[in-house]
């Protein structure tokens, strides 16, 4: 039991990474469409490059999707409309009708006269009401049949046949009846317009759940082609009836291939290919980006982008695949590149295109777009700090979408005229949408504790309340910071490493200072150093305890780990070689490890840049009467010890980078002392 808890401990990490391994690669499997691939590749316009393709089964021809649109517009063209007839309405119609006659024609006619009268008001409502009195008018034409709905009776009449309510003012009053019928006239039509209600109204619901209910009945198919049938030949042109049939091929092919007898084969090839894209990951990491691949919390979060971007795009393919251009893939090699570097967002995005091929149309153009998009993202992307660069590249990756795009339509189709402008929608719709990198980079440092180029940017501005502290406090050191910082930049720009972190991390690096300032020499404002009136062992203890108090400082303010990392090894296992050789002489012993600074030793570029930078930039301050060849040798003679008490073993640079750095230094010094070339005398 003791051996597997040693053993789980020790290689815990490589433990994490096969779990999530696997974890990853189930879940892509998961996410990846049900059915099998289509073994051809083929694209309209272009020529079929294999052999002969006879039909492997019987299968029905599918019907383009502009054909079945056609046909989805010509039924609702000739969909006939329902209305709903209330037979109350008359009846009720008829009733205030008799209430109200008496008042209106009591004082207007005799008996007789008026009982005509009133019997001529019933016919006009019954005559009326047989064909039905519409509330509103609608857009439909004279000539249209509709279907007259009266309980669960369904009759046809013309649209014409309706009568609007607001039309019954214009009755005519059969004067052969009624002498005095100029008189009777207008009260009787006056009546008939209160008394006559709407009895038809047009059912919406209805009419539309009829018109679906024909959509769906559309046959998709439009014909059969009979298994051994040759549906081309090799050197033929993919198109027209060819290409559509081969679409169907493709379709017929992948639900059949996907069925259970042969569930877990598919399955199997599945899995061997996920497999292989993200071993690729694994490796790259462990060869050429070894400190991520030593950093669990780093490698979750590229397996994490890729993850999230392969179920971003099989939702939306589910939804609808037209909009699969919609989706903002350029974000993962942006925000690789501000949390790594560029060719990092290359290869991720390019393995995360290759994943996304088994779930979007059209693979080979989606692949074609999305490579050339990435690489126009790293190339074009720099200095996120600007925001205007991110508008810019924004710009620049749409353009290319659309001209792809344009390029692939007329290939295909060979000319201009069909073309999809709304397409073009699509593609800026992504352009904007890429813009959200700028709160996603912040959202994912908050989440996975990782740093970028906007934070840096932040850090690095020196009024800032832990700057603005070490200044007031330690101004010696705020400005000793400065110069650092400067040097340490002119040279990781020579080298080509991230020279923003290493500015920030100068900043910072002494923010321990803070506590006991006036103990260290740069912060005095007379000759007399109190550390000299002290032990050796504490005076050392002081110097040496500015390390530990400055990274409880950054993580009391919250810095990143990566800022915190220059706090940490900026001394490296150096000695505090003053106070040690002070111990030496007045005792002839000196216990080593009371005088040496805890480490770690720089572990990066950037690390040992500082570390060079920051000695040379304090013992320069000790130069007296300084002299290009005295700073030559003096910038040579602090490099070279510490090269040769391994400092930089753990750093991943090189000689020929620190002979690059060495030159760099003696230059800014050379150029802070205004020397200029002695001459002879």
């Amino acid at each position: 039991m003791n051996k597997l808890f040693v053993f789980l401990t020790k290689n815990q990490s490589l433990i994490y990474k096969v779990f999530l391994y696997l974890i990853s690669t189930v879940l892509v499997i998961y996410l990846l469409p049900k059915g099998g691939k289509f073994k051809y590749d083929f694209q309209k316009g272009k020529l079929w490059q294999h052999e002969n393709l006879y039909a492997p089964f019987n299968f029905t021809i599918k019907k383009t999707k502009g054909v079945i649109e056609d046909e989805t517009e010509a039924i609702r063209a000739g969909a006939i409309p329902y209305f709903d007839v209330d037979s109350q309405v008359a009846s009720d119609a008829v009733e205030n009708y008799n209430a109200q006659f008496e008042t209106f024609f009591a004082n207007s006619l005799p008996r007789t006269p008026r009982r005509i009268a009133k019997n001529m008001g019933l016919n006009i409502i019954s005559s009326v009401y047989e064909t039905g009195v519409i509330d509103e008018m609608h857009s439909f034409g004279k000539a249209q049949i509709i279907y007259v709905k009266t309980g669960n009776e369904v009759s046809e009449v013309l649209y014409s046949q309706l009568i609007q309510a607001s039309g019954l003012s214009g009755i005519i009053v059969d004067r052969t009846t009624i002498a005095s019928a100029e008189d009777i006239e207008p009260l009787l039509q006056q009546l008939l317009k209160r008394t006559v209600k709407a009895n038809v109204t047009y059912n919406a619901q209805l009419t539309e759940s009829s018109i679906e209910s024909e959509i769906k009945a559309l046959n998709p198919n439009r014909g059969i082609i009979e298994r051994g049938a040759r549906i081309i030949a090799k050197g033929e042109v993919v198109e027209g009836d060819k290409f559509q049939i081969l679409n169907s091929l493709k379709e017929k092919y992948q639900s059949e291939v996907w069925s259970q007898s042969n569930y877990y084969w598919v399955v199997l090839g599945y899995s061997v290919l996920v497999s292989l894209v993200f071993i690729m990951l694994f490796l790259f990491l462990k060869k050429y980006r070894n400190e991520i691949y030593s950093n669990n919390t780093k490698v979750s979060f590229i397996f994490f982008n890729v993850i999230f971007m392969v179920f971003l795009t099989t939702m939306v393919v589910k939804y609808d695949p037209t909009y699969v251009y919609v989706i903002p893939l350029c974000i993962l090699p942006i925000i690789l590149k501000s949390f790594f570097d560029a060719r990092l967002g290359l290869f991720v995005h390019v393995l995360t295109v290759l994943l996304l091929g088994f779930i979007v149309p059209n693979s080979f153009e989606y692949l074609f777009l999305q490579i050339i998009a990435g690489i126009v993202t790293i190339l074009t992307v720099s200095e996120l700090s600007k925001r205007a660069n991110l508008f810019i590249s924004v710009g620049q990756i749409t353009l290319v979408y659309m001209l792809g795009y344009f390029a692939f339509f007329i290939i295909q189709e060979g000319n201009v005229q069909l073309i999809e402008w709304k397409n073009f929608a699509y593609f800026i719709l992504c352009g904007l949408l890429t813009l959200f990198a700028f709160p996603l980079i912040y959202i994912y440092e908050k989440i996975f504790g990782l740093v970028s180029e906007l934070s840096l940017l932040e850090l690095s501005n020196t009024n800032s309340k832990l700057l603005k502290d070490l200044s007031n406090r330690a101004p010696g050191t705020f400005h000793h910071s400065l110069n650092v910082a400067n040097l340490s930049e002119a040279a990781a720009n020579e080298i080509g490493a991230n020279s923003m972190l290493v500015r920030v991390g100068a900043l910072y690096h002494d923010i321990g200072k803070v506590i006991n300032a006036s103990s260290f020499t740069e912060n005095q404002l007379n000759p007399v150093n109190i550390l000299e009136d002290l032990q050796p062992k504490e005076s050392a203890k002081i110097i040496i305890d500015h390390v530990i108090n400055g990274i409880e400082i950054a993580r009391k303010n919250k810095l990143p780990d990566r800022v915190v990392d220059f706090i940490r090894t900026h001394h490296g296992t150096s000695l505090v070689y003053y106070f040690y050789k002070k111990e030496l002489d007045n005792k002839g012993v000196a216990d080593e490890e009371a005088f040496r600074y805890p480490g770690p030793k720089p572990f990066s570029k950037e690390t040992a840049i500082l570390m060079m930078a920051d000695s040379v930039e304090a013992a320069s301050k000790s130069l007296k009467d300084p002299t290009s060849s005295k700073i030559d040798a003096f910038v040579e003679n602090i490099v070279n010890k510490q090269m040769e008490h391994g400092q930089f073993i753990n750093a991943n640079i090189t000689f020929k980078e620190i002979e690059t750095i060495k030159k760099v230094l003696k230059k800014k010094l050379n150029n802070i002392y205004h020397l200029r070339v002695e001459y002879p005398e």
